[in-house]
C-alpha cells in the first residue's frame, strides 16, 4: 500500500482537521485520541511521510520513540494515573487503523477498565479539559 496523502493524520498535520494538541517538534506530532481507552490517551505521530513501522526510517522512529519517552510521564501525572502503556499498530490484521505511523500513550489507573479500542468518542469539552492539564503538567518538567 502506497502512502496516502489525505490520511485524517496528515490533514491533522497541515491543519485541516483540528485536534486537541498536545505537543509538537520538528519530527514529532501529539494530540489526544477522540476516542480514547483512558482519560489522556494520547497519539503521537510522525511529521515523516510513514504508514507503519517497517515504512519508517529508524531516525525518524527513533524521535517519535523519544517523543513518547518525552510525553508519557507527564500524561500520567496530568491524569493521576499509575501508569501507561504503549500500543502501536501494523497493518489492518493488527488493528491499524489509520495508516500513518502513531504511537498510542494510554495511561493506566489501578482498577479503572479500558475501553475498547476507537469506540468511544468521548465528549469534546472533557478532551479539552485533559489536553490543558497535559500541556500544564509538560510546562512543569
Amino acid at each position: 500500500m502506497a502512502y496516502d496523502d489525505n490520511n485524517i493524520f496528515a490533514k491533522i498535520l497541515r491543519g485541516e482537521i483540528p485536534c486537541h494538541k498536545i505537543w509538537e517538534d520538528a519530527h514529532s506530532f501529539a494530540f489526544l485520541d477522540i476516542m480514547p481507552r483512558s482519560p489522556g490517551h494520547t497519539l503521537v505521530i510522525t511529521k515523516a511521510r510513514a504508514e507503519n513501522i517497517l515504512d519508517i526510517s529508524e531516525e525518524d522512529l527513533a524521535h517519535v520513540m523519544a517523543a513518547v519517552r518525552h510525553l508519557a510521564p507527564a500524561i500520567v501525572r496530568a491524569v493521576d494515573g499509575d501508569g501507561f502503556m504503549i500500543q502501536q499498530f501494523n497493518g489492518a490484521a493488527a488493528g491499524q487503523t489509520v495508516f500513518h505511523l502513531h504511537m498510542h500513550i494510554v495511561p493506566r489507573i489501578e482498577g479503572v477498565p479500558l475501553r475498547h479500542h476507537a469506540t468511544h468518542p468521548e465528549d469534546d469539552a472533557k478532551l479539552a479539559a485533559v489536553a490543558e492539564k497535559i500541556r500544564a503538567a509538560l510546562a512543569e518538567q
